[in-house]
């Protein structure tokens, strides 16, 4: 039996645990460099603030509607989801994070009351982080999901846990969820499907098994089994990505050459810190760079340069030195550059790299790699930098309505006032 558990309105839910006061107001969030819209909460959906929504486009309606506007707060959410995850481990041995604020769990078999158990993990997230969460439990990951869009959608009735205990139940939740919003099912497929007057999940496990392996993939073809109730995709303990990435839009426009090289160094350094993380080396590294597709009038430029290294490696310095190769013979001078972004590549388990007879890595790169993760996590993210970086900000992004890093940085640290009188 799995269960999925989700953050719900996950960057705002971060935000209203600090500020309950704001608790009845209309709450957004904000993407990188105060874009448009990636988080809301019920009262902001009322007003028909759709997701994706441009910030300037809606400022009258958050003026005339006194809608909160936070900046994204990317050390207070990832603190968070490490509170959230690390609670789930207390209700089971067997976890799989799958974002920043979704992570399926397998229940013990000793549990019996499904619901009771659900609320009970719901419960304890709200009462140590504030965070309300949907859970979906059901025979599969995948009636898993369906069964969280049923939670979430119908949360007075659910109380935010439903589990499909019944074939019943199975079917009239499949016949409910709409083809786009099976789990695993592109908007390609979506469309595909559609067309073929496929609405719903329950019109998808009807379909012949040769006509999905025909016109989709074997995924497809496992949505269907986990859809009709048998288990096919089990927890990933661990889940290795195929690529790493690190893009970001710029603060404003940069034409100058070391403040692009500076920005890609710093993407580099986040990429390799990543890298090893997951205990993983690379061999390919991929650099972008994009000119500011909105101004019309300026000149477009759209570039990136692929370079395979001379040998798999995990260590920053390299990393960092490959992606500054790429970026000199991308960049062109003249432009006005707003994205950049660098991607590793050609990922393989660290430690079963094949040795080259005359190039390898600096044998001092590993251990001095573990010293500047060591010290990184003691002192906080991103203390020890590479010369060529920025010393005093590590991303550079407009944030006019940056929260406090409540949970992460000591002087933001809430104080209360405990004088009697």
């Amino acid at each position: 039996m799995y269960a999925i558990i989700d953050c719900n309105s996950f960057y705002v839910s971060c935000e209203l645990s600090f500020r309950p006061d704001l608790m009845d107001s209309p709450v957004v969030v904000l993407s990188n460099n105060d874009g448009c819209v990636v988080s809301r909460n019920s009262e902001a959906k009322r007003l028909g603030i759709p997701m994706a929504a441009p910030a300037f486009k809606y400022k009258k309606v958050f003026r005339n509607h006194d809608v909160k506007v936070f900046s994204s707060n990317y050390s207070l959410y990832g603190d968070m989801s490490t509170r959230v995850m690390c609670i789930l481990e207390n209700f089971s041995a067997k976890i799989e994070i799958y974002s920043i604020d979704e992570a399926f769990i397998e229940i013990p078999d000793f549990i019996t009351n499904y619901v009771s158990y659900g609320k009970e993990i719901r419960d304890t997230l709200h009462r140590y982080t504030g965070i309300p969460t949907s859970i979906g439990i059901a025979t599969t990951k995948t009636l898993a999901k369906v069964a969280n869009n049923v939670a979430k959608k119908f949360q007075h009735k659910t109380k935010g846990v439903f589990f499909i205990d019944s074939e019943e139940k199975r079917i009239k939740t499949l016949k409910w969820t709409i083809i786009n919003d099976v789990w695993g099912i592109g908007a390609g497929h979506s469309k595909k499907l559609v067309h073929k007057g496929i609405k719903t999940a329950y019109d998808f496990i009807q379909l012949d098994d040769h006509w999905i392996k025909r016109n989709m993939t074997v995924s497809e073809l496992r949505l269907k089994q986990e859809l009709s109730g048998k288990s096919i995709l089990r927890l990933d303990d661990i889940s290795h990505k195929k690529t790493i990435a690190t893009t970001r839009s710029f603060e404003y426009t940069f034409s100058d050459y070391e403040n692009i090289k500076e920005r890609i160094s710093t993407f580099a350094y986040s990429c390799a810190e990543k890298l090893r993380k997951q205990e993983s080396s690379c061999s390919e590294i991929y650099v972008f760079l994009r000119s500011n597709r909105y101004k019309k009038e300026a000149v477009q430029y759209r570039v990136g340069k692929l370079l395979n290294l001379p040998y798999a490696t995990d260590s920053t310095l390299v990393i960092i030195d490959y992606a500054i190769k790429a970026l000199k013979a991308i960049y062109k001078p003249g432009i006005d550059y707003k994205r950049a972004g660098v991607i590793l590549m050609g990922l393989k388990k660290a430690g079963t790299n094949q040795l080259d007879l005359f190039e390898n890595e600096n044998p001092k790169h590993k251990p001095l790699m573990k010293v500047l993760d060591r010290l990184n996590e003691k002192y906080g993210a991103y203390k020890i930098k590479i010369a060529n970086q920025d010393l005093d900000r590590t991303w550079k992004m407009k944030q006019e309505h940056l929260s406090p890093q409540y949970t992460s940085k000591l002087s933001d640290i809430l104080q209360v006032n405990c004088e009697l009188k």
